[in-house]
C-alpha cells in the first residue's frame, strides 16, 4: 500500500443518527468512498428494520461496534465515570452479537464510547473482554496526551504487551467533530498543548463553515498523514452532529474529492486490519 489509506468512520450512537445517515450514504455511493460504521447496538431495539434496509449488505459499509447502551468503560475526564464492570460483557460481548443476528456479518470491530489517549490500555477488563469476543481490532485512542485535542496521529499496533498480541489498535485522529462545532455541552476540554502540536488544526473558535471544517480538521491530517507516510487517516464523525452542522453534507463532498486528488486509496478499518495483519 502506498500513502496511508484513508477511512471516513461514523460514531452511530443515538437514535438521531438515522436520518443522518440517510443523507451521508448518498455522498458515499456518488463517490464510491467506503466507510465504517461504528453502531450503538441498543439502536437496533427501535430502529432495526430501518438501519437494516439502508446497511446491509451494502458493499461500501463496513458495520462495526461500539458498544451496547454508549456507556462508558473507563473514566473519562469531564465525560464521566466508568459503568459498572458487570455490564461489561453486554457492553462488549451482547452488543456484536445483536448486531451480528441484525445484519448477517461478522463483526470485527469495537470502539468504546468516548475512547481515551491511551486506548483500552486503561481499561484492562474491557480489553480482555474484547479480545475474549473474538474481536479483530480496537480503535480507541481518540485525544491527544491529557484529554487534549487534537488527536494525534498515531500508527497501529497490538495489544501483545496486554497479551493480546492478535487485536490490533487502529486509531482515528484530529477533532471530536461535535466538539470541534461545540455541539456538545461539556466540561473544559483541553484544547491543545504548548506548544501545539498541529498549530494549523487551532481554530479562533467554533468553526462556522463545512469548509472551515476541512480547513482546520481534514485536509491539515490529511496532508500531515501522507507527509509522514502513516498507514491510515481517520477522523472522528458523528453522524448527528454532522446533520446538524450541515444537512447538504458539503465537508463529505469536500473531503472525498480531495482524497481523490491526493490519490489516496479508501477503505474502512476492517480492510487496514487485514492488510496490516498479514504484511
Amino acid at each position: 500500500m502506498t500513502g496511508p489509506l484513508y477511512i471516513a468512520a461514523y460514531d452511530t450512537e443515538s437514535p438521531s443518527c438515522l436520518e443522518a445517515l440517510r443523507a451521508i450514504v448518498p455522498v458515499h455511493e456518488r463517490h464510491g468512498v467506503p466507510a465504517t460504521i461504528y453502531l450503538v447496538a441498543r439502536m437496533l431495539d427501535s430502529q432495526q428494520a430501518e438501519l437494516v434496509a439502508l446497511l446491509r449488505d451494502h458493499p461500501l459499509f463496513e458495520i462495526a461496534c461500539h458498544s451496547y447502551t454508549h456507556m462508558l468503560l473507563h473514566d473519562a475526564d469531564e465525560f464521566g465515570k466508568a459503568g459498572p464492570p458487570e455490564r461489561y460483557p453486554a457492553e462488549i460481548i451482547d452488543s456484536k452479537r445483536r448486531i451480528e443476528d441484525a445484519f448477517g456479518v461478522a463483526v470485527r470491530g469495537f470502539r468504546p464510547p468516548v475512547c481515551s489517549p491511551e486506548g483500552l490500555r486503561i481499561a484492562p477488563e474491557a480489553l480482555r473482554l474484547v479480545a475474549q469476543a473474538g474481536y479483530a481490532y480496537v480503535s480507541s485512542i481518540a485525544w491527544g496526551p491529557k484529554w487534549s485535542l487534537p488527536a494525534w496521529l498515531v500508527r497501529p499496533f497490538t495489544y501483545a504487551e496486554q497479551g493480546h498480541p492478535a487485536l490490533w489498535e487502529l486509531p482515528p485522529c484530529g477533532w471530536h467533530e461535535n466538539l470541534l462545532k461545540g455541539n456538545n455541552k461539556v466540561g473544559a476540554v483541553r484544547i491543545g498543548l504548548f506548544p501545539p502540536y498541529m498549530p494549523e488544526t487551532m481554530p479562533p473558535g467554533y468553526v462556522k463553515t463545512p469548509e472551515d471544517e476541512f480547513a482546520y480538521n481534514n485536509r491539515p491530517f490529511i496532508d500531515r498523514a501522507i507527509a509522514e507516510a502513516m498507514p491510515q487517516v481517520s477522523l472522528i464523525w458523528h453522524p448527528w452532529s454532522l446533520h446538524r452542522f450541515d444537512p447538504a453534507m458539503r465537508m463529505l463532498e469536500i473531503t472525498f474529492r480531495y482524497v481523490r486528488e491526493r490519490g489516496l486509496a479508501a477503505g474502512t478499518f476492517g480492510q487496514l486490519q487485514a492488510l496490516i495483519a498479514g504484511a
